[in-house]
């Protein structure tokens, strides 16, 4: 059983006293919920120790990949495969950051893998501003979590910066519009930034334009343009290169000629797929921190059925070792390549309510939260904070 702390005082005056108060509206704070959860020291460091060893063994497995020329077997479109390769070869090319999401790891039990979020990963503000700010308002030390995703973002900012000392630190931050909870990570990424030394302006995809030989940049009110050295979207990879393949082909004709530097960089794909989940397994077979996964259901094991890009639970499907579905949550996904990966229960508090640890990784592990649901975690699925005990 999960174990819970009630917290009397919403963090909504905090939040406005620290200049956050944009923070508030209603797609942020009703995920956040009235209560954390308790963690053991031990237990954070266990988090912390496991996404470190992953991020590593995603590393090993994206050469894998690459020298073999596995792509396909991933579900990466050819568009996108040079672009990946030229990425991954120029250290230039940071990857900012991403999100673990993790069973296990309370209560004496395993942390598992259950995939990564490498390219597109939410939950920024709840987690690095929001959660700690709960803590503020009930009067407890900011010290009492495990959470330095803020600082940990302005870092790579800087180290970015330092990564391409010939490019001026100009940045532009994209996402999709009408998506409220995109912008509100977006405002935290860009302060990250700010503070890291960049000039941030932001505009949605469809109002930015793309040259191979220019580079990016925008129409200014007065009628010039702007370009930007380096540019942030929070668009997925995939969809682009899908949906947009003429983008798809300018951008990697930017990233050859030097005009700009894309983040996430490409080959954060490599680790979206959930494919990678089979990659791992056999390079590192019963690891205790990777759950089995194959590309065909399995014949007597409790499975989850994951399609290979979908995102926010979208067509996921329990299956019982007959391969029966237990549980399933629709979605855009359904006629898409499947992996099937070995059932790990989720933790579980005494409404029956479904925990999934998520683990941020930027440079290093630097920050932890729980999303709460049913055994599906959806985009429905609130936000939980916890505290150090």
């Amino acid at each position: 059983m999960i174990r819970l702390q009630s917290l009397q005082m919403a963090p909504e005056d905090q939040l406005r006293q620290l200049g956050w108060d944009w923070m508030l509206g209603k797609d942020t704070l009703p995920y956040l919920t009235g209560e954390v959860v308790q963690v053991r020291e031990k237990e954070a460091e266990a988090y912390a120790t496991a996404a470190a060893q992953l991020y590593e063994m995603l590393v090993e497995a994206g050469q894998y990949v690459i020298d073999r020329n596995l792509f396909s077997q991933l579900g990466i479109p050819d568009n996108l495969v040079k672009m990946i390769r030229l990425t991954w070869e120029d250290d230039r090319n940071l990857h900012l950051y991403g999100r673990f999401d993790l069973g296990g790891g309370l209560n004496g039990e395993q942390v598992k893998l259950i995939e990564f979020n490498a390219d597109t990963a939410t939950c920024i503000p709840e987690t690095a501003v929001v959660q700690w700010a709960q803590l503020l308002a009930n009067g407890l030390s900011e010290k009492l979590q495990f959470n330095t995703l803020f600082e940990a973002l302005t870092k790579n900012f800087r180290r970015l910066r330092e990564l391409n000392r010939d490019l001026e630190p100009t940045l532009l931050i994209s996402g999709i519009q009408d998506f409220p909870e995109d912008d509100a990570n977006l405002a935290v990424l860009g302060e990250a930034a700010r503070e890291a030394g960049f000039d941030v302006s932001y505009r949605y995809i469809n109002d930015v334009d793309f040259s191979p030989d220019e580079g990016i940049f925008i129409e200014q009110e007065n009628g010039g343009f702007l370009q930007f050295n380096f540019w942030f979207k929070l668009v997925p990879w995939e969809y682009i290169a899908l949906d947009e393949p003429k983008l798809a082909d300018v951008l990697t004709q930017i990233t050859e000629n030097r005009k700009a530097v894309i983040i996430n960089p490409a080959y954060t794909l490599l680790f979206q797929s959930k494919a990678i989940l089979k990659v791992l397994w056999e390079l590192y077979p019963y690891h205790p921190l990777l759950l089995e996964t194959i590309d065909e259901p399995f014949a007597h094991k409790k499975s989850v059925e994951k399609v290979l890009f979908g995102r926010e639970g979208a067509n996921v499907r329990i299956l019982d070792p007959s391969g029966e579905v237990i549980s399933q949550e629709d979605g855009d996904y359904a006629g898409n390549p499947k992996i099937y990966q070995e059932y790990t229960a989720l933790h579980r508090d005494a409404s029956n309510n479904h925990y999934q640890a998520g683990v941020f990784f930027a440079w290093e592990p630097c920050g932890l939260g729980y999303r709460r649901g049913g055994p599906i975690i959806g985009n429905t699925s609130q936000f939980v904070g916890h505290i150090v005990d």
